[in-house]
This record gives C-alpha cells, sequence and structure tokens, in this order.
C-alpha cells in the first residue's frame, strides 16, 4: 500500500469498520486505481447488435429474431483472441483495472460453467474465455472484476422459456420454480470466485425490482469466499459503490445518495461543493466509447480522445472511477478505432496521472475553465481551455506554497489573496485534451 493508499484506509476506516472491517481497505485500492476496462462481449457480436437487450425489447432493438439471436451460440469462433493483448492494451491506456461479462442477461456464460450448456466451451471455439483472461492479468498483476447478470432469459427457473423473452424478461419470482434460480445464480458467482484466483470486483447488473434475487446471501458467500472482492450495488443492496451509466452525476455523491443509473433527473443526495470525507458515497460511472456495449460494425459515433479523456478528469473530481468500455469484434480483437482512443488516453495519463490516480474531489467544483482534483497536500487544477493570460478562482482555504506545469515541470506565478487566487500562465505551454496544473499548499 502507498502512503495515500493507508490514508484514504484510515478516513473511511472508522465509518466502515462497524459494519464490515475490509471495507475501507477495499476502497482505498479501488480510489487508487480510478480507471479501468468494461468488457462486453458474447456470441452477439457476430451480428453487430446490442448484448441481450434485442430479445428482451425487440421494439428499441430492432433487427433480430430471437431464434436467430439464440443461434449466433452455434457460430461463435473468435479464433484472434489474445487475453494477454487485452490486458497489454489496458495498461498502455492506464487503465488499472478490468471488468468482464461472465455472463449477460441473455444467459449465454464465457466460462465453463458446470451448470449449463449455452456457454463458450460448447461453441465452435470450445475453450473458456474467462480462464484465459484471468491467467493474463494474473501475469501481468491486473486486477480483474467479473460482471454477471442476475437476470438470465435462458434459465426456465428465472422465467417460462416457451415464451419470447421480451414478454417476461423482468423474470418470475412468483413462479415455484424461482428459489432453484437463485440457487443457479449463487452457484455460478461460486464457480467464479472459486476458479479463476483473486476477483477484483464481483459486478452485478440486476435490473428492476433487484431484492428478488437475495442479495444478502449473495454478498455473505462473496465476503466468505474473496473478502477483497468490491461488490457494485445492483443485486439488491447498497454494496461497496455506486454506478450510474453512460454519464456523470451532477454533482459529488453523498451517503444514501440515490444516484439513477442512466437518468439524472433522479439524482438525489448529490452536493456541489466538497463534502466532508465521511459523508462521501464512493462511486463509479460506466460508459462507451461509441453509442453500444457490444461492438456493432456500423456504429460510428465515436467520442474523441479529447472528450474521454475530459471525462475522466471530470468523474475524478467528483470522487469517482471511470469503467470505459470495449465491446470486442468476432474474431476477438479490439477495434483499431477503440485502440488508438484508449492509446491516446493513456499517452495522456503517462504525464498527468499523479492528478487522476488516488486523487478524490478537488476543493473547486463547477469551474467553468475546468475541473480539480486532490491528493493529500497537493491540489490539480486541470484546465480545458488555456487562456491567454490569467486564471482567476477562489482561494482554496490555504496557502500555497507552490504551483507549476505537471507535463514540463515549468513553475507557474501565482498571488494569492484572502478570496481569490490568480494563476499567470501567459506564455506557458498548453498540453492536449487539459493542462495540469499542479498546486503545493503548506
Amino acid at each position: 500500500m502507498t502512503l495515500q493508499t493507508i490514508a484514504f484506509a484510515l478516513l473511511f476506516a472508522p465509518l466502515l469498520a462497524a459494519q464490515d472491517p475490509g471495507a475501507a481497505a477495499r476502497l482505498a485500492r479501488y480510489n487508487e486505481w480510478k480507471f479501468g476496462m468494461f468488457i462486453h462481449w458474447g456470441p452477439y457480436s457476430q451480428a453487430s447488435v446490442e448484448a441481450s437487450w434485442p430479445i428482451m425489447t425487440p421494439r428499441t432493438y430492432a433487427g433480430i429474431t430471437e431464434e436467430r439471436y439464440r443461434g449466433l451460440a452455434t457460430t461463435f469462433n473468435p479464433a484472434q483472441f489474445d487475453a494477454k493483448s487485452f490486458v497489454r492494451l489496458a495498461k498502455e491506456a492506464g487503465q488499472r483495472y478490468m471488468v468482464f461479462t461472465t455472463k449477460h442477461h441473455d444467459g449465454f456464460c464465457m466460462f465453463d460453467s458446470a451448470y449449463t450448456n449455452y456457454k463458450i466451451t460448447k461453441s465452435p471455439y470450445g475453450k473458456d474465455i474467462v480462464a484465459q483472461l484471468a491467467d493474463a492479468a494474473r501475469e501481468e498483476k491486473m486486477p480483474l472484476g467479473f460482471y454477471y447478470s442476475p437476470p438470465d432469459m435462458n434459465h426456465p427457473g428465472f422465467r417460462d422459456t416457451t415464451k419470447l423473452s421480451a414478454t417476461n424478461w423482468q423474470g418470475e419470482p412468483t413462479r415455484p420454480e424461482w428459489p432453484l434460480y437463485v440457487d443457479y445464480l449463487e452457484m455460478q458467482v461460486r464457480e467464479l470466485l472459486t476458479r479463476y484466483g483473486d476477483v477484483a470486483i464481483v459486478w452485478f447488473d440486476g435490473l428492476g425490482e433487484q431484492r428478488k434475487y437475495d442479495g444478502y446471501r449473495i454478498h455473505k458467500m462473496i465476503r466468505e469466499i474473496q473478502p477483497q472482492a468490491l461488490i457494485n450495488d445492483r443485486i439488491g443492496l447498497p454494496g461497496d459503490y455506486a454506478t450510474p451509466e453512460q454519464r456523470t452525476p451532477k454533482g459529488i455523491p453523498t451517503r444514501g445518495a440515490v444516484v439513477g443509473h442512466t437518468d439524472g433527473s433522479k439524482d438525489a443526495g448529490v452536493v456541489t461543493a466538497a463534502p466532508k470525507p465521511a459523508d462521501f458515497q464512493p462511486w463509479e460511472t460506466c460508459m462507451t466509447i461509441n453509442g453500444t456495449w457490444a461492438y456493432n460494425a456500423n456504429d460510428k459515433r465515436f467520442k474523441s480522445s479529447t472528450d474521454l479523456v475530459r471525462t475522466l478528469i471530470d468523474v475524478a473530481s467528483k470522487g469517482g472511477n471511470f469503467l470505459l468500455n470495449v465491446g470486442p469484434t468476432p474474431e476477438g480483437t479490439i477495434q483499431p478505432e477503440f485502440a488508438e482512443r484508449l492509446r491516446a488516453i493513456g499517452a495522456w495519463l503517462k504525464v498527468n496521472g499523479a492528478a487522476i490516480y488516488g486523487t478524490t474531489y478537488g476543493p473547486w467544483q463547477g469551474l467553468s475553465f475546468g475541473r480539480s482534483t486532490i491528493n493529500g497536500k497537493t491540489a490539480y487544477l486541470h484546465v480545458y481551455d488555456w487562456p491567454k493570460g490569467a486564471l482567476e478562482l477562489p482561494t482554496p482555504g490555504e496557502k500555497i506554497a507552490a504551483a507549476r506545469l505537471l507535463a514540463t515541470g515549468q513553475a507557474v506565478p501565482f498571488q494569492q489573496k484572502a478570496g481569490s487566487l490568480t494563476l499567470n500562465v501567459s506564455g506557458l505551454p498548453a498540453s492536449d485534451h487539459a493542462t495540469v496544473i499542479e498546486l503545493k499548499l503548506r
């Protein structure tokens, strides 16, 4: 553990120790990672359609019948998959953890589960993708987490599978078969926890009415088998952190906050000024590089490298983590447009990573020209729009001892008065995407 990790753990320890002695250490480690790779992948990549949703809500995600969707498992053969290349690309991008979809809502398992034949080892590919990725991550010392969907369109205990998924995709917990399904869920999660080494995160995606999955029972099992694993908030319990999706919250989430997964209008309990550390709600936003989670050859709505770097900054400035998704191709590769953007983010982080990793929400919120983060007695200003003269902002409440450009080390002249701070950046070079000014506090 670094000194910053220990400090973060000590900060949260009094709050969390009574509930869960390991929570402070888990969250401290998570806070240091800051940036991760999400991977949505399955047979659906062959059809350039979204994962699972075309059979659940076909009116919204049209383009494939359920029969054809199911048949994709019989032709899935990603022969070019190289687990090490995935992990190494994540490292090039500056990502410090990975989360892989072991099973999406359609029920297809990318691991060799003993409890179903709807899985990767029964496809033409025939090999356990999760095992390969776990081995590569272990070798590269990359923390690996597992996405697992509690909903399962393929299991007859979850729903009456004689009907189309669109008619009962939210599950049928009042049927007598339901307890058998929860047993199945528990057994598969147990497989993931016991077969593939250390698990960094268990990332559930429970959709609506998550209490039906008996989250307490599942949490208890995870804590017993993998006490260091983080658990997100999508199986009916708060878990270690909240998970807004495809967006950042309007402010900094606080304890007990309700952060709508996709709808920002549902945010409650977020604040627009830095809260007390004990009041902060850990969180993570997951986001796509284009418009879809799964591979889609027709989706060219790629976010720019600058937009992605600035989203990472925005997330960090509010204390969160950023989980950026890739959808591998049917052949098992990551498309060049994704790789190009990931490497661009990595190049920026190689120079400016100190302003992201291990930081938390900064003393300045709602800045018009950028964002701020802080780590101990070092604050960072992330400037988007580089001015020709000076930057004016409120004083952080502490004396500034020194200011410099993080990328070059050049000193930044400053003047601090009772209520204001002036940074004279005239003639100093701007960086691509965002320029970081490091401020040492006394």
